[in-house]
């Protein structure tokens, strides 16, 4: 059985989309926009939420489902596209993050090549797959050398797609997105916590790392964008940025949420023990080739980014209640782990 409900108007859909990590922070924007073009969306997740959504969603364990148990559901649902948005970051393992990241997509990529319709297969990658970058964009040929074990994890994943597509077994792309900000970032994240605090009038300093690194920040809505605009496209087997294209402080970042946020709320940057401060981190993402391929560039603001993400969390929505809304353990819908 075809999933023949649309988002958007008229009689017919533009399409038909499976969405893995639908309840999650990114799955969740990237369904809401499939439906409003118009698209069939059917999403992915361990345990159905109990409040109503505008698509319907199918209560599958995905990292532990089989080839064989994914292509059904690709061909229950008639998938034209798949948009693979889970994954795991927060509170795991690295084995559990292997499992999440890479495994998944290697099934998927099987599933897809047995279903009767052979989907396109969209991966929201990371910039973490590249691991340390020089003070200049980060392009996508640049040598992949991940540091952290999420970044190996999500680079294994991308090659199991690319690799697929190169053989002639699967199409798709993959996305590797910057540092994603907006409504519902994950409480565990940097701009999550900070939200959190400065919206709680918690009585105690939230104390920090030294806030030296700067990176590249993108709205979650324009991630989803982006899935999007990779469904459309008849590119195939190739890696896009989609990143916000420049390198922010992340301490001017966390100021500015904090004059935005009009709190008295207490922020301290704890120097590293032995007064040795840390590497600082550098990022910007060249999105030329996304604006080539796929007539993608970010449209939302920094701050729009930021007073979405407060005006979230003021409103009790934030990642952790969400997680509890949905039944599925927060480890589970940090999907595609973006920090």
């Amino acid at each position: 059985m075809t999933n023949r409900r649309t988002g958007g108007k008229g009689g017919g859909a533009a399409g038909s989309v499976v969405v893995l990590g639908a309840t999650g922070f990114v799955g969740r924007h990237t369904c809401e926009v499939f439906a409003a073009a118009g698209w069939a969306v059917t999403g992915i997740a361990r345990t159905a939420p109990v409040a109503a959504a505008p698509y319907e969603i199918v209560p599958l364990d995905a990292v532990h489902a089989g080839p064989g148990r994914l292509a059904r559901v690709l061909d229950e649902r008639g998938a034209e596209v798949v948009v693979n948005a889970a994954g795991a970051v927060w509170k795991v393992t690295e084995d559990e993050m292997m499992r999440a990241n890479a495994d998944l997509v290697r099934r998927l990529v099987t599933a897809a090549a047995s279903a009767d319709r052979r989907p396109r297969l969209i991966q929201l990658g990371s910039v973490h797959e590249y691991g340390p970058v020089p003070r200049a964009g980060i392009t996508e040929d640049i040598p992949t050398a991940p540091i952290t074990p999420y970044g190996r994890s999500k680079l294994a994943g991308a090659r199991a797609l690319l690799d697929a597509a190169a053989a002639g077994e699967a199409a798709g792309l993959v996305l590797r997105i910057s540092n994603v900000s907006g409504p519902g970032t994950h409480r565990a994240s940097l701009l999550g916590k900070v939200a959190h605090h400065l919206t709680t009038s918690a009585p105690e300093p939230l104390r920090l790392a030294p806030l030296l690194a700067h990176r590249d920040f993108v709205d979650v809505r324009d991630v989803a964008d982006a899935a999007l605009a990779a469904a459309g496209s008849a590119a195939s087997g190739r890696v896009v940025n989609i990143g916000g294209g420049r390198a922010v402080s992340v301490s001017s970042l966390v100021t500015r949420l904090t004059e935005l946020a009009g709190t008295a709320a207490e922020i301290v940057e704890v120097p590293s023990a032995g007064g040795r401060p840390p590497e600082a981190e550098w990022q910007r993402m060249d999105i030329t080739l996304a604006d080539t391929l796929l007539g993608w560039r970010p449209r939302r603001t920094l701050d729009d980014s930021l007073r979405d993400l407060l005006a979230h969390t003021r409103g009790g929505a934030d990642r952790e209640s969400l997680s509890r809304a949905f039944r599925v353990p927060p480890a589970t819908m940090a999907v595609s782990g973006h920090r």
